[in-house]
């Protein structure tokens, strides 16, 4: 099994708390960050930009993925720029569509010829990434996030998919894949075998990452031990044949 350092795939932390940001910065295996308005709110986040210029302050040499607000493509584009000017280590999130279904297409091109770093987020298809792969080629570096713990939510494999969008991204190859939304350690391990560039990943996941590769009797024997430790520490009881009290 391969370790860590021989993973191709970029581990991104996702996450809003800015302690935890800052303790992932100080692993040199986190290459970079994303966060999105919904972990912000999770995490308490009450001044979007304020929030934001902190942690470019504190993280100055990573790229970190900050999303437009608005819903509107003409806001979006203006929220855009704005966003784009905060740090030369920005990527500016844009969705796939808006909330009504329409595609973003053309404002993700024009972000991108005129030289905006974007993220393009909440793709689930392949037509999805070959719309946008259009769109990048030939411009700014840019990532395009598939939500793959969601096609897994599903009930369907996300690997195939993901492979193929590998191949779908080769028209715009100033754009990397992101492998976004994962739900256990392997996914990191898939997503290096089909070539994803990068993968996002929350802080519980990534706390497992000196797991990988752990020797599997070891691991067995530190569980036994465990649920040992904890059923000692509860307490707990279980009356014997004539009533008598045994652990």
């Amino acid at each position: 099994m391969k370790s860590i350092t021989d993973l191709r795939v970029k581990i991104f932390a996702d996450g809003a708390d800015k302690a935890g940001m800052l303790e992932m910065y100080r692993n040199p295996a986190i290459r970079g960050f994303t966060t999105n308005p919904t972990l912000m709110r999770k995490a308490g986040v009450r001044d979007y930009e304020a929030f934001a210029r902190e942690i470019l302050a504190a993280i100055p040499d990573r790229p970190i993925s900050f999303e437009v607000l608005a819903d509107e493509f003409a806001e979006m584009d203006v929220q855009a720029r704005a966003i784009a000017g905060w740090a030369e280590n920005v990527f500016v999130k844009v969705p796939v569509t808006n909330t009504r279904g329409e595609s973003s297409a053309g404002l993700v091109e024009r972000l991108s010829h005129d030289g905006i770093k974007l993220n393009v987020t909440a793709l689930l298809t392949l037509d999805q990434v070959r719309t946008v792969a259009a769109c990048l080629a030939g411009g700014a570096p840019a990532s395009v996030s598939v939500f793959a713990g969601r096609i897994a939510d599903t009930g369907r494999d996300p690997a195939p998919l993901m492979a193929a969008a590998v191949g779908e991204l080769g028209a715009a190859p100033n754009a990397e894949l992101i492998w976004a939304s994962p739900r256990e350690l392997l996914n990191i391990l898939q997503a290096d075998a089909v070539g994803c560039h990068i993968i996002t990943a929350t802080y519980d996941i990534l706390q497992k990452l000196p797991l990988i590769g752990k020797d599997l009797t070891k691991f067995s024997l530190e569980t036994v031990e465990m649920f040992y430790t904890d059923a000692v520490a509860s307490g707990f009881r279980v009356s014997g044949p004539k009533g008598r009290s045994q652990r």
